[in-house]
């Protein structure tokens, strides 16, 4: 019996975070519209949309608070005129990453471990990110060109863990990703995959029962760190999508970034690591900046770092609190401050 022509229309459709991530907020107009702002009060820097353009979910911009130019969501994705600044010690290559790239679309830096640059795209682009200008038309080879970043890992019997990033790796369809997991899961001595995304956090409808099947059904632990930097970025969709992507049985912990005037300060961290607990995900990672050209109006110092896990110390227990880092180029392994 033939399909039914309501059903064959209705599986052609694209899926809701398809048709979001097809609709972006790619112009300072529209966001100033939304949030009812004078763009005269912080002009967006056109020479930064140029070298890095602006991308913004609506369900992410739906979250900042009308009126409100220090809003901590806003400041994350705006193309402000600092970052034209040139400051000498702020690179385009920070993590030198280009001297870790055996083969296109892999970077192998620490023991047991290589990352995949899966997909070119984000659904956001946060304005400190520290790949702005990393060179994704030679490191995404797409499912015809994979071979290569596939025969590295084979030969290497050390690497247990491939971890998925980009890009965002959860902005590919769940075709491609089915079809990478499995090629993936092939390799005997790969028993980990680590998704590196800020999807579940920006667009929480990613998290559908489609992409919920691939997952549950690969034979490897699967550990998600989402990358959230404050916790109004959790609002009750996002807290119901991390709650169900951890009911799954995976690994849930997330990673922030400690940016200048968003969340260098302890109520705000406090607020984060207890609405991410409970939404079943641990704090990992806090992050210095990375030194990358165009964020010096991110920056913190380490001393401030320091002085802001201490505070942290005395207000949350020890597993709410993430440890410090930053990343060296060269160095084995993440530098662990605190």
């Amino acid at each position: 019996m033939s399909k039914p022509v309501l059903s064959l229309i209705q599986s052609d459709l694209p899926e809701k975070w398809q048709q979001i991530l097809s609709d972006l907020i790619s112009e300072p107009k529209e966001l100033l519209d939304i949030l009812g702002l004078d763009g005269s009060e912080k002009p967006a820097s056109l020479a930064a949309i140029d070298s890095f353009p602006m991308k913004i979910p609506r369900p992410f911009a739906l979250r900042m608070e009308r009126g409100n130019w220090r809003d901590p969501l806003l400041l994350q994705v705006w193309p402000a005129s600092e970052e034209e600044n040139q400051v000498p010690e702020l690179v385009t290559d920070p993590l030198q990453e280009s001297s870790f790239n055996p083969v296109p679309g892999l970077l192998h830096k620490y023991h047991g471990r290589v990352l995949l640059t899966a997909v070119p795209h984000c659904a956001i682009h946060c304005r400190y990110c520290f790949r702005r200008h990393f060179d994704y038309a030679a490191n995404t080879p797409g499912k015809t060109g994979w071979q290569a970043a596939l025969d590295y890992i084979k030969a290497d019997g050390s690497i247990e863990e491939v971890i998925l990033s980009g890009g965002d790796p959860l902005a590919a369809s769940d075709k491609y990703l089915d079809w990478l997991l499995g090629e993936l899961e092939a390799v005997p001595h790969v028993t980990s995959i680590r998704f590196h995304t800020r999807l579940p956090v920006v667009v929480p409808q990613r998290v559908t029962p489609k992409l919920r099947r691939l997952l549950q059904r690969s034979r490897v632990r699967t550990t998600i760190v989402v990358h959230c930097n404050h916790g109004r970025e959790l609002d009750s969709e996002v807290t119901r999508a991390l709650s169900t992507l951890a009911t799954d049985g995976h690994t849930l912990l997330n990673q922030s970034v400690l940016l200048r005037d968003i969340n260098n300060n302890p109520p705000s961290l406090v607020e984060l690591s207890r609405r991410l607990f409970s939404a079943h995900v641990l704090p990992y990672y806090l992050h210095l900046p990375d030194r990358v050209a165009g964020t010096s109006h991110f920056q913190v110092s380490e001393e401030e770092g320091c002085r802001l896990i201490a505070e942290l110390e005395e207000l949350l227990p020890g597993y709410l609190i993430p440890r410090l880092v930053r990343e060296e180029p060269g160095a084995a392994h993440k530098t662990r401050i605190l």
